[in-house]
This record gives C-alpha cells, structure tokens and sequence, in this order.
C-alpha cells in the first residue's frame, strides 16, 4: 500500500497542465511541468481544478505590440485526464479548461490602454506515449516497477473556444489554434529524479487580430529541465527550468521586432493527502527576458483520482 502510494503519487497531477493557465498565457513554450515523463498505472482517472495570480509584464498573446504591461490575472482551472494502456506503451490524455479575470493598463504607440475582462482561456487537449522504460501497469502489479529510463513523447493541442474582440488588444483568448509537439527523457537515480524535454510550439494564423488584421507567428522553439526529489509518504518537490526562443510575428506582411528568448526557473511540491486526493504548489519566475517573460506565478491546485483497481488496494 506504502510502496504503491509513493510511486503513484509522483505522477500527482501530471495532467500536462495543471499549472498552465497562466504560464501559456504568454508563451505556449513556456510550461514548466515536472514527472510528465514518468510512468503511472493505467486505467485510473484524474479530476483536477486549481486557482492562481500573476503579476508583471504577462498577456495571453506575446504577440501583441504593448509595452509597459501591468497586469493582474486571476487564474481558475478545471481539468480531467485518464492513463491508458496502448499495445505495449501506456499514455495519457486530457482536457483542460481554464478561467481568468484579468485587469491592469499597457502602453500602445506611446499611450497607455486598460483592460477588465473575465471568460474562459483556449481549452487544451494532449495526448503522451512513453514509449521506451514504462510499460502499461495495473495499480496491482505498479508497486514492483522500479523506474530507471523512461523516454516518450507528447502532443499539445490549444483549440480557440475562448472568448475574443478583435477590436480590443488584450483578450483571454488567441483566436488561433496551437501545436505543441515535444520529446521528453526521464532517469531516476535513487530518490532523484532528473528529467528533461525538448519541442516547439507552432501556430495558425489569426484572420481577425485587432481591427482584422493578419498576424503570423514563427514557431518557438523550447527546452526545459526537472530535478525532482521524493521523500517518504509520497511527497516530492522540483526545481524546473525553461529556455525558449523564437516567435516573430508578421502582421499584414510586415515583420515584427518582437522574436523572443527568454528563461524561467520554478519550483513546485506535491503533497498527498490521501489514496484519492492530493495537493500541488507551483511557484516560477522570469530570469532573463528579451520579449513577454517578466512576471511571476503562484498555482495551487487540488487532485482526485479514482479507478477501479484503487479499490482492489482498499481491499
């Protein structure tokens, strides 16, 4: 019962999202998300919702041509992902649908703009294989695994179902669809976890951006990196770190001064409280920013899972 909590739980929330919200509110290539590349059992059910703050320099769309950005969002976020078993790899996949009240003023051609509005955010669909190191285990048989190199890959899909006026700059929503495809490695060494991902972000065109303008966006590409460690009882905690660079924007032709390459680092911890439910706190910060980085994010959010082999555990 130990074992398998310890191990279960180091998956906690690995929804390859729950934090995103406002991390992609900026930058799709932005997300810091510890243990996605770990193994888990198959066949069990993860329903997540979360609440957040950001403050700085954030906007949902990086491409908008602001300066000076002080804005505010308050972050909300309801997600559900389930494990699967896919011949001889396991996976996953989930939904995610976030809600934001935003407020704050910018600079636009020298003249400073504000902005108050709440709605829902661009939904999130995703789908990951680990392909190499983690077979499809039932919760039964998942307290024998012992995990050593875990490589897989994962796909990210933005769906524009949010809320959007083309005549105002700063929306909830991008009214574009995005693509994030990404290859992941995992090693676990001990008690320590290192794990890393590679990938880009790509996007469609906005047809309607800001009085019907034609924006294009180059991809951006991105790395990150997790150093994971887990104590007793299935706590565990993670330094995580991000570069990414790219983006240049082409609105009506005419390419903008705006490519970015920038860096976050954050931290995050996982707490469990029981078989079925948990806790995460995810903390990130900006550390070096040529373009849409500069802002700070607090994420705290409340999982519960369930299945039918959990029962089989109780028993």
């Amino acid at each position: 019962m130990q074992n398998y909590l310890m191990n279960t739980v180091k998956y906690i929330l690995q929804l390859s999202t729950v934090v995103f919200l406002l991390r992609c509110s900026q930058s799709y290539a932005q997300d810091l998300e510890p243990r996605t590349y770990a193994n888990v059992p198959v066949k069990l059910n993860f329903f997540v919702v979360g609440t957040g703050y950001t403050s700085g320099a954030v906007l949902f769309d990086p491409t908008i041509p602001l300066e000076n950005a002080h804005i505010k969002i308050n972050g909300f976020v309801m997600a559900y992902a389930r494990t699967l078993k896919l011949g001889k790899m396991s996976g996953k996949v989930d939904v995610v649908v976030p809600y934001a009240i935003l407020s704050g003023t910018a600079d636009f051609n020298e003249q400073q703009v504000s902005r108050n509005v709440s709605g829902f955010g661009d939904t999130k669909v995703s789908m990951s294989v680990n392909f190499i190191g983690a077979p499809p285990l039932a919760v039964s048989g998942f307290k024998d695994y012992k995990q050593k190199l875990v490589i897989g890959a994962r796909l990210q899909v933005y769906v524009p179902l949010s809320q959007y006026d083309p005549d105002r700059l700063v929306n909830i929503g991008t009214n574009r669809f995005a693509f994030k495809p990404e290859l992941g490695i995992s090693k676990k060494f001990g008690r320590l976890f290192l794990e890393g991902a590679g990938g880009a972000a790509l996007y469609t065109a906005n047809n309607d951006f800001y009085g019907g303008k034609k924006l294009l966006q180059s991809p951006i590409g991105f790395v990150q990196s997790h150093a994971i460690y887990t104590f007793k009882k299935g706590i565990w905690i993670a330094l995580d770190a991000t570069y990414y660079w790219g983006g240049r924007t082409t609105i009506n032709g005419v390419k903008g001064d705006n490519l970015q390459e920038n860096s976050r680092v954050g931290f995050t911890c996982a707490v469990p409280i029981n078989m079925h439910q948990s806790l995460k706190l995810n903390l990130s910060s900006g550390v070096s920013t040529r373009t849409g980085s500069d802002f700070n994010v607090i994420f705290l959010v409340w999982q519960y899972r369930w299945g039918a082999d959990l029962k089989k555990i109780k028993k």
